[in-house]
């Protein structure tokens, strides 16, 4: 199982002037590809902060995705915090000062050129459908920070990384509070090693109390320790299953 780490970068995400809302769209699409999100960073817009970060989870993971930083303003380091990661230079990507001195015209400003920016040895990647190219160094990609961006790169993630066996992903659902359900619970994370159980409880829901999710790469095992924990409960406590 491939595994990936992302690197989320902004003053603004960490001082609260912005609401991060790119993870849950990475999560959301590496599930289905089989690929692991083990770790998540987010760090301040410091070049030196962006290297070892990048530097140490590129090392660790597979495959890395590093959020924002990538305009034309004093702000915008993760080019060159890339760069410096895999000691290289950053230089002018001729295909990205094409595409921006056209779609500018005669409107192009120095600054906008910044975005033409790239550490050498990378690679641009873009589909039929996904022309404007994302930068990919090693196995780093460097995504933009803007939500509604982000969001479009994901469909070229997907294509160009391509998929591993996708995870299974079962639920129970129940009236009943964690604390009347732990020891169940724990005889079947102790049954079921190969399944990743989670419990995650709601208050002052009319619809349940706690909701329990089962997944894992194998249909077979993860259905095997949903029913057998649905099977562990009295009947009248079981809300739905999926």
């Amino acid at each position: 199982m491939r595994t990936a780490a992302a690197l989320i970068i902004g003053n603004e995400l960490l001082s609260g002037k912005i609401a991060e809302q790119n993870l849950v769209v990475l999560a959301r699409t590496l599930r289905p590809m089989g690929i692991l999100l083990r770790r998540v960073v987010m760090i301040l817009d410091e070049i030196d902060v962006i290297a070892k970060e990048v530097k140490e989870l590129s090392a660790t993971h597979d495959v890395v995705f590093t959020s924002g930083g990538v305009g034309p303003t004093h702000d915008d380091l993760t080019i060159e915090g890339v760069a410096q990661a895999f000691g290289v230079g950053v230089t002018i990507a001729r295909e990205l000062d094409d595409l921006l001195r056209g779609y500018y015209a005669e409107r192009i400003t120095e600054g906008h050129l910044l975005m033409a920016r790239v550490p050498e040895g990378a690679r641009l990647v873009s589909s039929g459908t996904i022309q404007w190219p994302t930068v990919v160094m090693r196995n780093v990609w460097v995504l933009p920070g803007v939500p509604e961006i982000f969001k479009l790169k994901m469909p070229l993630v997907r294509e160009d990384l391509g998929s591993d066996t996708p995870f299974v992903s079962m639920a129970v659902f129940t009236d009943l509070d964690e604390g009347h359900i732990k020891e169940l619970l724990d005889r079947t994370v102790a049954a079921h090693p190969s399944v990743e159980i989670g419990s995650y409880p709601k208050w002052n829901d009319p619809d349940y109390k706690t909701k329990l999710t089962f997944d894992g790469t194998s249909g077979d095992h993860v259905r095997a320790a949903r029913d057998a924990f649905a099977a562990g409960l009295p009947a009248a406590n079981v809300l739905k299953i999926e």
